[in-house]
């Protein structure tokens, strides 16, 4: 029997890039997955994948800057299973430019995807799990919660956000058996994108590997805050 199994789990952003890395871990412990993204191509080949794992798993498209498309996320996930046991807030974007040149269309767009799409999911998880007596939440950040790029100032202040967010729902959730926790990983090879330095950057599947670590701890422990990055990607010692 998989560490997961019989757990119902919801990945935003899960079609591809690191929301797929962490899909996959979780079907390889035999969770029943719900995943959620626009782009419903993306899904299906996912959802293909891992239903090849042996995992049920339920395609949701979803538009995350909409609070009625979220709303039904979890409607539709309740129909079809009843519960919600672990939900990875991971849809992201990364927009920006330097603080004097930034539009307020592209802060408003970074803040909608990054942080408050993470807010409304926490939401309607937080109004099912309490009544079934726990649940685990767990939000992909990012190292630039710590230390920012340069023209990053969207991106960099919704992922500080994401830190209070995340200890913010530890704290409500704590009495009800709800833990929430922050991932933040630094560089990662996308299927979109190649890493700025091959040989200092990790793999979706390595971060899916930590929010598996993540996710099957025992119900009364939490892993508030776990970074994870390249040992050689510039980070420790720069500024």
């Amino acid at each position: 029997m998989g560490q997961l199994e019989g757990k119902v789990c919801i990945i935003t952003g899960g079609g591809r890039g690191i929301g797929k890395g962490i899909a996959r871990a979780f079907a390889k412990e035999g969770a029943t997955l719900v995943l959620a993204a626009r782009q419903l191509e993306h899904l299906n080949a996912t959802a293909e994948e891992m239903r090849g794992y042996g995992a049920p798993t339920l395609v949701v498209q979803t538009d995350v800057t909409s609070e009625e498309q979220i709303v039904s996320l979890f409607a539709t996930t309740m129909a079809e299973h009843g519960r919600v046991d672990i939900l990875v807030n991971n849809s992201g974007v990364f927009d920006g430019g330097p603080v004097d040149e930034l539009s307020l269309e592209t802060w408003n767009k970074v803040v909608s995807v990054n942080l408050t799409s993470v807010f409304l999911c926490t939401r309607e998880a937080m109004k099912i799990m309490k009544p079934q007596g726990g649940g685990r939440i767990i939000n992909i950040g990012s190292i630039s919660s710590n230390t920012p790029r340069w023209n990053s100032v969207a991106y960099t202040s919704t992922k500080h956000a994401i830190i209070g967010l995340t200890k913010s729902t530890a704290l409500e959730g704590r009495a009800h058996g709800i833990s929430a926790g922050a991932l933040h990983p630094g560089s990662v090879t996308l299927e979109w994108r190649g890493p700025e330095d091959p040989d200092a950057t990790m793999s979706v599947d390595d971060i899916g590997g930590v929010a598996l670590a993540m996710a099957v701890l025992p119900p009364y422990a939490n892993m508030l805050e776990a970074s994870v990055l390249p040992i050689r990607q510039p980070f420790l010692g720069r500024g």
